[in-house]
C-alpha cells in the first residue's frame, strides 16, 4: 500500500513538472528549429517607409534575419513605398514600382494593404514587425522549400552593372526578377511621423529587373550604379516567380564582392 501511494506520488509530481516545462516554455515565446531545416530557401520581402512609425522595428528585424541567416539560402528585400511621401516627408528610397508590386500580392493573397507588411516566398503575409511570426515563416519555408535553378554572373563598369543570368522555367507565367540591393544605409528624417530619428535600412531594394520566362531563359541586363557604389555593400539577388500565384519557386543571391564577377 505505501508502496502504491509512492508511486502514484511520483507519477503526480512528474505530471506537474511536464506541465511546469510547457507553460514556462509557452511563456518565453521562444521559437524550437523546425526539424530537417535543409534544401530549402526563404525570401522574405518587406514593404516599408521612412514616414510610417511602425515601420523601424520591422527594418530593424531585417537586419536581425541577416546576421541570423548570413550563411543560409534567407534573401532579403526591402521595398519602400512611396504611398507615405505625402505625409510630411518623402522617402529617398520610396518607388511607386515598389507600390503596384505590394499591391499585386494583395490581390494574390487577398490581404489588406499596410506597412510594414511582410511576404515569404510570395504565399504567405504578416505584420513585418512580428518576429515570432516571421521567424516561424521562415523556419517553414527553409524546411519545405525546393529551389529550382539560377544562375548569375555580372561585370562590372564604373557606371554599371551588365548581368548575365540563366533560369530553368518549370511551367508557364513565370517571371524572373532581378534585384539591385543595397545591404544596409542610414537616413536622418526631418519632418514626419519619424521626426527626428536616424533610421537604420537593411537590404533595400534600388532597382528590379523583370523577365518573362520561356521553357529555358538566358540573357543580359544592366543597372546603373550610384556614384558611392561599394561593392562590399551591394548584391544581386534573383527569383523566379509565378506570375498568377505569386509563388515564389527558386532564388539566388550574388554579392559583388564575392569572386563570381568579372570587370570590363
Amino acid at each position: 500500500m505505501i508502496l502504491k501511494r509512492i508511486a502514484k506520488a511520483l507519477v503526480y509530481v512528474a505530471v506537474i513538472l511536464i506541465i511546469s516545462a510547457f507553460v514556462c516554455k509557452k511563456e518565453t515565446g521562444e521559437q524550437q528549429p523546425l526539424a530537417g531545416v535543409t534544401g530549402g530557401f526563404a525570401v522574405v520581402e518587406l514593404f516599408t517607409s521612412e514616414g510610417c512609425s511602425s515601420c523601424p522595428p520591422a527594418d530593424r528585424l531585417i537586419g536581425a534575419i541577416a546576421e541570423k541567416y548570413k550563411n543560409q539560402p534567407v534573401y532579403l528585400l526591402a521595398y519602400h513605398v512611396d504611398y507615405w511621401d505625402h505625409q510630411g516627408w518623402k522617402d529617398k528610397y520610396s518607388n511607386s514600382q515598389y507600390s503596384l508590386r505590394q499591391q499585386q500580392y494583395s490581390n494574390m493573397l487577398h490581404s489588406q494593404i499596410y506597412t510594414p507588411q511582410l511576404i515569404v516566398n510570395g504565399k504567405v503575409e504578416m505584420a513585418g514587425s512580428d518576429g515570432r511570426a516571421v521567424e516561424h515563416a521562415v523556419q517553414t519555408a527553409l524546411a519545405a522549400s525546393s529551389n529550382s535553378s539560377i544562375d548569375l554572373s555580372v561585370k562590372l563598369s564604373p557606371a554599371k552593372a551588365d548581368v548575365m543570368y540563366k533560369a530553368t522555367s518549370t511551367g508557364l507565367k513565370q517571371d524572373l526578377l532581378i534585384s539591385l540591393i543595397e545591404k544596409k544605409s542610414n537616413s536622418y528624417i526631418k519632418r514626419g511621423e519619424n521626426k527626428g530619428l536616424d533610421l537604420v535600412h537593411w537590404q533595400i531594394v534600388h532597382q528590379q529587373k523583370q523577365i518573362p520566362l520561356t521553357n529555358s531563359s538566358d540573357g543580359m541586363v544592366s543597372f546603373k550604379l550610384p556614384r558611392n557604389f561599394d561593392s562590399n555593400n551591394w548584391e544581386l539577388v534573383g527569383m523566379v516567380q509565378h506570375t498568377k500565384t505569386g509563388e515564389i519557386i527558386g532564388a539566388v543571391k550574388l554579392p559583388f564582392n564575392e569572386s563570381k564577377y568579372g570587370s570590363n
